[in-house]
C-alpha cells in the first residue's frame, strides 16, 4: 500500500498556520522604535536570511526522508545527533508553554474569564490537532486557514486605517539589533521543518513553498504587531482587538493562530524525541509535551521573549551551517560514526561566535556572519583534515543513503567513552542556559 504523502498546498496551509502567530505579532512591536521604514527593511532583511536558511534545511530533510533531527546525524554522529536532540525537544517544549501562555493572556484580555482556562482551552485543541495527524489534516487546515486570513485582513484594516496617538521613532532598537529578531523566528524552524518536507510528494518543491509561505505570512505578522504600536501606541495585542471591537473575531484569530502553530512545535518535539530514545512513540510524546507546556503556561510569567531567541539562533544557526555545508558543498555523510568530534567542536566555535557578534552591532544581524564563519570553518576542516576512514561517501543519491544504525567496529571503546563525556557535558551547560531564558 503506498504511503500517505502530503502535497504543495497542504504544506503551504501548515506553513500559513505556523506564520500566523502571535509571538510574531508581538515580536513585531519590538521593532516599533525604528519607526516603520527602518523597521520594514530590518523584517524583510531578516526573513530573507531565515527563509534561505529554513529552505535549505528542509531540502536536506526532503531529499533524503529524514526527520530533522535524522538529518543531524548526518553530519554530528549517531550519538553526536543526541545532543541538538535534546536540545530540540527542551527548545520545543519552550515554545510550546510560551505559544500557550502568549494565546491565553491574550484571549483572557479580550474575554477575562481566567488565563488558565484559556490555556486549558488552548492546550485541549492542540492535542486534538495532535490526534488527528499531520497527514489527516487537510480539510480542517483549509478552514481554519481561510478564517485566519479573513480575519487578520479584518485586523489590518482596523490597525491601519484606524487612528492613534502614534508613537515616535528613537535610538533603543539598533537596525542590526531589528534584523536579527526578524531572523530568529524563522531560524526557531529550522530543527523542525525536515519533519513536514520528508513527508511531501515533491520534497523540494514543497520546502520551496513552505519557505516562501512562511516568510510572507511572517512578515505580515511582524508587520501587524510593528504598525500597531507604532498607529496605536498600544503594544497589547488584546487591547488593540477590544479598542478595534472585533471581540470574538478577535478571540478566534487568538486561539486559532496559537493552536495552528503550536501543534507544529509540539508533533516535533515528538519526532525528535524518537532520535533520543527510538523506542518512544512520537505522539504520545507530543501530546506529554502540550500537557507540560500547558502546565507551565499556567504557573510560569514569560513576558519577554528575546533572550530565548537569541539564544536559539546561536544553539541553531552554527549547527544548520555545519549541515549545509556537508550536504551541499563537501557531500559528505557521517551518520556511521558515533561522535564526529570535528564537527562538535567547529559547532562550538560558532557558539561562542554567534554570543560574541550579539555585542557588536552590523545591519545584517550575527546569525549570517556567524553562518558563513562556520561554513568556512567546515570547508577548511574538511579540505586540510581527511576523515580516518572512508565511510563518509560522495552524496551522489542522497534520497537512497541508510541510516548506519551501527558503530565502526574499528573504533576503540576508550574513544566512545571519551566522545560520551563529552557531549554529557555540553548537554548539561547548555541544558542549563536554555532554562535559565525560558524561565
Amino acid at each position: 500500500m503506498d504511503e500517505k504523502r502530503t502535497g504543495l498546498f497542504e504544506n503551504g496551509l501548515i506553513w500559513f498556520g505556523a506564520g500566523v502567530s502571535i509571538a510574531e505579532i508581538l515580536t513585531g512591536t519590538y521593532l516599533a522604535p525604528l519607526g516603520m521604514g527602518k523597521g520594514l527593511a530590518a523584517i524583510i532583511v531578516g526573513h530573507i536570511i531565515g527563509c534561505l536558511m529554513l529552505f535549505l534545511a528542509g531540502v536536506i530533510g526532503g531529499k533524503v526522508r529524514k526527520s530533522a533531527m535524522e538529518t543531524v546525524k548526518m553530519s554530528f554522529g549517531q550519538k553526536g545527533s543526541v545532543l541538538f536532540a535534546v536540545l530540540n525537544v527542551l527548545q520545543l517544549v519552550g515554545w510550546t508553554a510560551i505559544m500557550i501562555y502568549d494565546g491565553a493572556l491574550a484571549a483572557d484580555g479580550v474575554m477575562h474569564t481566567g488565563r488558565w482556562i484559556w490555556c486549558l482551552v488552548i492546550g485541549a485543541l492542540i492535542i486534538l490537532w495532535i490526534v488527528i495527524g499531520i497527514t489527516n489534516l487537510g480539510k480542517i487546515n483549509t478552514v481554519a486557514m481561510a478564517a485566519l486570513f479573513i480575519l487578520t485582513l479584518i485586523l489590518c484594516k482596523v490597525i491601519f486605517t484606524g487612528s492613534g496617538v502614534g508613537t515616535p521613532s528613537d535610538d533603543s532598537m539598533t537596525f542590526g539589533a531589528a534584523v536579527e529578531l526578524a531572523v530568529a523566528m524563522p531560524l526557531s524552524w529550522l530543527p523542525l521543518i525536515s519533519d513536514y518536507t520528508r513527508e511531501a510528494k515533491e520534497p523540494v518543491k514543497a520546502t520551496a513553498v513552505s519557505a516562501v509561505t512562511y516568510g510572507i505570512v511572517s512578515c505580515w505578522m511582524y508587520v501587524i504587531g510593528m504598525g500597531a504600536a507604532i498607529i496605536t501606541g498600544e503594544y497589547d495585542i488584546a487591547q488593540i482587538m477590544l479598542k478595534a471591537g472585533l471581540g470574538i473575531l478577535g478571540l478566534l484569530i487568538i486561539v486559532f493562530s496559537t493552536v495552528t502553530t503550536t501543534f507544529l512545535d509540539a508533533y516535533s518535539a515528538g519526532i525528535s524525541s524518537e532520535t533520543v530514545v527510538s523506542r518512544w512513540n512520537g505522539k504520545h510524546v507530543a501530546i506529554v509535551v502540550t500537557v507540560i507546556g500547558t502546565a507551565a503556561a499556567i504557573v510560569y510569567p514569560m513576558d519577554n521573549i528575546t533572550d530565548f531567541l537569541y539564544l536559539i539562533g546561536s544553539v541553531f544557526a552554527p549547527m544548520i551551517a555545519i549541515q549545509i555545508a556537508d550536504f551541499f558543498l563537501l557531500k559528505q555523510d557521517k551518520s556511521s560514526q558515533a561522535v564526529h568530534m570535528l564537527n562538535m567542536i567547529i559547532w562550538v566555535i560558532g557558539f561562542v561566535v554567534y554570543r560574541i557578534l550579539m555585542n557588536v552591532d552590523m545591519p545584517v544581524g550575527n546569525t549570517l556572519p556567524d553562518m558563513v564563519i562556520t561554513i568556512i570553518l567546515c570547508l577548511i576542516a574538511g579540505k586540510l583534515i581527511p576523515e580516518k576512514n572512508q565511510k563518509n561517501k560522495k552524496l551522489r543519491k542522497m534520497a537512497a543513503v541508510p541510516v548506519v544504525n551501527n558503530l565502526p567496529a574499528q573504533r576503540p571503546f576508550f574513544m566512545i567513552k571519551i566522545h560520551r563525556q563529552n557531549l554529557s557535558t555540553f548537554i548539561k551547560i547548555l541544558i542549563c542556559l536554555l532554562f535559565n531564558k525560558i524561565i
